[in-house]
Order: structure tokens, then C-alpha cells, then sequence
């Protein structure tokens, strides 16, 4: 790859970044992360992981969504984008400071599965 295709594919990284940090900084705030698995400037197409608290978020599909929808008319060069949520490995970066995950493998939890014999039946109702 030339000098000038890698500091075209660095801006157009850049630019996602940004893109994700100003229309949703939700994914963040609310403990998820995002980041770019995969980016083909000369296809256009790109792949995004959402990951930590979005993996089992009922609203992460609705997040897919605008993401999709919106990036492709904020950042002309990106005409298809791929996005699921998931911490898989092989994730090629952090969305600058969006919470990379990592692919440490973890999954979420849920009251009740507890496989270190501990059991958790979640926070009691206040009444």
C-alpha cells in the first residue's frame, strides 16, 4: 500500500471515528464499544463491531440501523456498512477512546446464570 492510499484509508478511519463520537456518543455512555473490524476505501463497504454493553442491548439493532443509514450520507466514500454487535475477535482498532473490547471472549450475564456457583438472582424489587 503507498503512502498516500494509507493516510487516505488513516483519514477516512478518522472520519468514522468522528462520525460515531458526535451522532452516538450513547454507545459510550452507556458502557458499549465499537470498533472498525473492517475498512475497503476502494469498495466503499466497512465493518463495525459494537461490543461490551450493546452485545444483548434490546436497542442495539436500532442503533445498527441509524448508523447505517446515517453514515452512508455523512461520509460520501462509505456506500454500504456492516454492523453487528457481538465482541469477536479481530477488530483492527479503537474508535478513538469508544471502548474497544478487546475480544477477550466475554459474553453478557444474566440473573441467574452464574457459573462460578454464586447465585445471583439479580436486584430485588423495593417492595
Amino acid at each position: 500500500m503507498s503512502t498516500d492510499s494509507q493516510e487516505a484509508d488513516d483519514d477516512l478511519r478518522e472520519r468514522v471515528t468522528n462520525f460515531l463520537r458526535r451522532n452516538f456518543p450513547q454507545i459510550q455512555m452507556h458502557g458499549g464499544s465499537a470498533a472498525i473490524q473492517h475498512l475497503d476505501r476502494e469498495s466503499g463497504e466497512i465493518h463495525i463491531a459494537l461490543g461490551g454493553a450493546c452485545s444483548g442491548c434490546g436497542i442495539s439493532p436500532m442503533t445498527i440501523q441509524a448508523i447505517k443509514s446515517r453514515m452512508t450520507k455523512e461520509i460520501p466514500e462509505i456506500t454500504e456498512v456492516h454492523a453487528d454487535t457481538g465482541m469477536g475477535s479481530g477488530a483492527d482498532g479503537d474508535l478513538g477512546g469508544m471502548g474497544h473490547s478487546g475480544g477477550d471472549g466475554m459474553s453478557p450475564s444474566f440473573p441467574g446464570e452464574g457459573g462460578d456457583g454464586e447465585e445471583d438472582e439479580g436486584p430485588q424489587a423495593p417492595f
